[in-house]
């Protein structure tokens, strides 16, 4: 399952994505992930959580992000959740990239029943109309 929280910049998704992830890790029988672009957030997030910083690994753009996100699930059954902040920030601007992404994260979560939950700095508006399903604001 993939959901996306929309919003502009200062609009509370991050504090959102934060809470969504500290009451997963309370709740989850496996692993959760937090991924974020640079690593402001690590007293925000709870320490049960794997925290991984999107620029410490030189992640840029969608294609290494799938890459990372689908690498670490291969590499361990165990993670029940993933989120992901500033998605657009990481992955790039382009719309359409961020569709197509989001199209093969849901594959992906389907296929390894994992929660992908992304932070996505736009309105409904500005996103494609097939990732409307996905959204959240």
């Amino acid at each position: 399952m993939v959901t996306l929280i929309l919003g502009k910049k200062g609009s509370g998704k991050t504090k959102r994505l934060i809470d969504l992830c500290n009451a997963a890790t309370a709740e989850s029988k496996g692993n959760v992930v937090f991924v974020e672009k640079e690593g402001i957030l690590i007293y925000d997030v709870s320490s049960k959580a794997r925290l991984v910083v999107a620029d410490e690994y030189g992640i840029k753009g969608f294609e290494a992000l799938y890459g990372f996100i689908s690498g670490m699930c291969a590499g361990n059954y165990d993670i029940t959740d993933v989120f992901v902040d500033s998605t657009r920030k990481i992955g790039g601007s382009d719309p359409e990239a961020l569709a197509d992404f989001v199209d093969k994260l849901a594959a992906l979560a389907k296929k390894t029943e994992t929660r992908m939950v992304l932070s996505v700095s736009a309105d409904k508006s500005e996103i494609p109309e097939r990732l409307a399903a996905y959204a959240e604001e």
